[in-house]
């Protein structure tokens, strides 16, 4: 058994205080949660401040202490093992990062003051904070001292010798997506400093950012305490400080909060100390951190997978693959059947919601360079840089509102897709590894795949699945949609199945077997074919349990008809072998003498053109199924004829021959319709959007269905024919 780890956002509308039982309001205490992550954030600005050089980072990397013990994990106790005391609160840099903490939304506090009292348990929460804080910029550093000793005479194209001195000195896990982005970065610092390299990372960059945060993880109980209530609620027990500058203890009171779970935490959760910090928006933000035992996974040994493809359109588009055979006759068979997240209208949402981002961003620079050379004696001056702040204010709500949209996208796709692998008995999940995908000239479908939120939908899809019992692997993109799932050769891409002369991009068609089907759903097909006959080559990272398949393993897929019902034919075969013949003899039925009222017998009389039908052999006569009674409405001119096409019948019958409606002369004028209803929507609209709603979370999200389904398909074990389905 393992354990899952998830954090779980809450917030914190008011406290109590412990001594006096005066209750607390939400603005008084995001006032002094600020306070609190003033002074967390202006101890951990000055720690990373003072040791941001190569020297301390060589210390850190090492491991070790001054006496060659290892260090410990907990980062606050590391730092004091090497002696990186945090400096005095009153530093410069903790007053400069109080002000970059209000500005982001904390409250402009004693960061800068002289005499400001903090606890021992205070001081712990920012080393901790510095301690990860250096440690990412560890992985940073080695990626870009590899670039440094391995610099290329084209940084633009490596060879091939270059390539592999770069991946040799490389550490492991870097994707190519990382090493473009740490070239360009030093590209960029060569141009600005006349062809020179930097000699490190703190030479590139300067010191990272600090969140404006307090880490109530590093402190103990003399200043944090956490106790679950019920399933729905928790308490929390702080010590905050009552004022921006707090001079003594007697500026520090207990705050109790009581928080309200949200429906992620199970009831069986093991609940961890949080993070608190406050928001732009006036909120205080609880990060809870949560775990529970969860089945440990494999990461080989499957028979049945789902593989999911990206798409633009379509988000996700996945076919399920069983492995059949051992050995080198082993080979992956699927029903045909393709799953597809379409968020069509979502991603059309979302294009539209960027460009106008773009276009503010445009705007405010735009106002900010006029208002630069003129200065704040000039009348305009003013002017401008209110019209810029307005802008700012708008482009601060148009982010706000992608992030949600993609954050409620992301987790809505990975919830459909777990459900799916869960449905088909799926042990295992392969995905598209897209770490390499660049938008690169004119092709805007990269630049569209780009914006997506596959990072989330992917790390969504991980916890999801892990709370499942499903492993998640991802397998190499390179050639899934330019080779054949039928037969591994060349595929040609065409804009529709019926216009296979012209070239496109959402149509494939192999012109070895014939093979036509979207191109989305023939990559879905090769990618849980690389994963399932792939599965030997799968690795675990050992720090954050990513399990990945570097090396492609081709083979075909195979499409297995699934035994469809029993048809009438079947029944009547059945039924001839395992009932008793039928004795011979008339068929009908003994005492029946006369005809059965109602079902009147067929008149054997020829009708005439003068003698119509009678009611009663009208009612004997039956219409064909395949022709309906209705017949379609004939279309109407433009000068108001009704015009009767060919084969059918007109929109107004006439008992004779003659002029009437639909031959060349105008309908009459019926009664007007009702105007449309501009209220409460019809039930059945109401049904409809209801269920697309509960099966991806938005009503302009079309999927598919989950269908509880059984993966008895394809070959069993050798056998080449496919099992028929058993009886429920």
């Amino acid at each position: 058994m393992a354990r899952l780890m998830a954090t779980a956002t809450c917030t914190a509308f008011g406290a109590v205080l412990e001594d006096s039982e005066q209750q607390v309001g939400q603005r008084v205490l995001y006032e002094r949660v600020g306070f609190l992550s003033v002074l967390c954030r202006g101890l951990t600005a000055g720690l990373v401040a003072a040791r941001w050089d190569e020297a301390s980072l060589d210390v850190l990397a090492a491991g070790v202490d001054g006496r060659g013990e290892a260090l410990p994990s907990k980062g606050w106790m590391a730092l004091r093992r090497l002696g990186w005391n945090t400096p005095a609160p009153a530093s410069a840099a903790s007053a400069s990062a109080s002000a970059e903490c209000a500005a982001a939304g904390g409250t402009a506090g004693a960061g800068g003051r002289a005499g400001v009292y903090v606890s021992d348990r205070v001081r712990r929460a920012g080393e901790e904070q510095a301690a990860r804080t250096l440690r990412l910029a560890l992985h940073r550093r080695a990626v870009v001292m590899a670039l440094l000793a391995t610099w290329p005479v084209d940084p633009s194209r490596r060879t091939g010798a270059e390539w592999a001195a770069l991946r040799a000195m490389l550490p492991a896990g870097v994707g190519a997506a990382e090493i473009r982005n740490r070239t360009r970065q030093i590209r960029e610092f060569t141009r600005a400093h006349a062809g020179r390299l930097p000699s490190g990372l703190c030479v590139l960059e300067g010191p990272p950012a600090v969140a404006c945060q307090a880490l109530l993880a590093a402190m103990d109980r003399q200043q944090t305490t956490l106790e679950r209530l019920d399933a729905d609620r928790a308490r929390l027990r702080v010590k905050l400080p009552l004022c921006a500058a707090p001079r003594s203890r007697r500026d520090w009171a207990w705050h109790v909060i009581d928080l309200r779970l949200p429906a992620t935490v199970e009831a069986d959760a093991l609940l961890h100390a949080p993070t608190l910090r406050p928001t732009p928006g006036g909120r205080v933000a609880v990060d809870l951190p949560h775990s529970r035992p969860h089945p440990a996974t494999q990461a080989t040994g499957h028979t049945v997978g789902v593989g999911f493809d990206w798409g633009v359109n379509t988000l996700l588009t996945g076919a399920v693959g069983r492995l059949t055979g051992r050995g080198e006759a082993a080979r992956v068979v699927t029903d045909g059947r393709p799953l597809i997240f379409d968020a069509t209208a979502i991603s059309a949402k979302l294009h539209r919601l960027r460009g106008h981002r773009e276009d503010l961003a445009a705007k405010r620079d735009h106002y900010l360079a006029l208002a630069e050379p003129l200065g704040a004696p000039h009348r305009a001056w003013g002017v401008l840089l209110d019209k810029a702040a307005v802008l700012e204010r708008e482009h601060e709500r148009v982010c706000a509102r992608i992030r949600h949209l993609n954050h409620a996208l992301a987790w809505s796709a990975a919830c459909w897709a777990v459900n799916q692998a869960t449905a088909l008995g799926a042990s295992v999940i392969y995905l598209e590894d897209l770490t390499t995908l660049e938008a690169r000239g004119k092709r805007r479908g990269n630049a569209r795949l780009s914006g997506q939120v596959r990072g989330t939908v992917t790390d969504a899809i991980r916890h999801l699945a892990a709370k499942a019992g499903i492993t998640v692997v991802t397998v190499p993109a390179r050639g899934t949609s330019a080779r054949c799932p039928q037969c591994v050769g060349p595929l040609g891409h065409h804009p529709a199945p019926d216009r296979l002369g012209e070239r496109g991009w959402a149509w494939a068609h192999c012109p070895g077997c014939g093979l036509s089907l979207d191109r989305d759903h023939a990559a879905a097909r090769r990618i849980v074919s690389r994963g399932l006959l792939g599965q030997a080559h799968t690795t675990t990272e050992r720090a954050t349990g990513i399990r990945t398949i570097r090396t492609p393993a081709e083979g075909t897929v195979t499409v297995v008809r699934r035994p469809k019902k029993t048809t009438r034919h079947l029944r009547r075969a059945r039924r001839t072998t395992t009932l008793p013949t039928r004795p011979r003899g008339p068929r009908t039925t003994p005492g029946k003498t006369r005809p059965t009222p109602t079902r009147p017998a067929h008149s054997r009389r020829t009708r005439t053109p003068d003698r119509p039908r009678t009611a009663a052999v009208q009612g004997a006569l039956k219409s064909s199924r395949r022709m309906p009674d209705v017949r379609t409405v004939p279309a109407t001119t433009p000068t108001g004829a009704v015009q009767r096409p060919a084969g059918h019948g007109t929109q107004t019958p006439t008992p004779f021959p003659g002029r009437g409606p639909g031959r060349g002369v105008p309908t009459p004028a019926g009664p007007e319709p009702p105007p449309a209803r501009r209220g409460r929507l019809s039930r059945e609209t109401c049904r409809r959007r209801t269920h697309a709603a509960e099966r991806t979370g938005f009503h302009h999200a079309h999927a598919t269905q989950v269908h509880t389904l059984t993966p008895r398909f394809g070959p069993h074990r050798d056998d080449a024919r496919p099992r028929r389905a058993r009886k429920a």
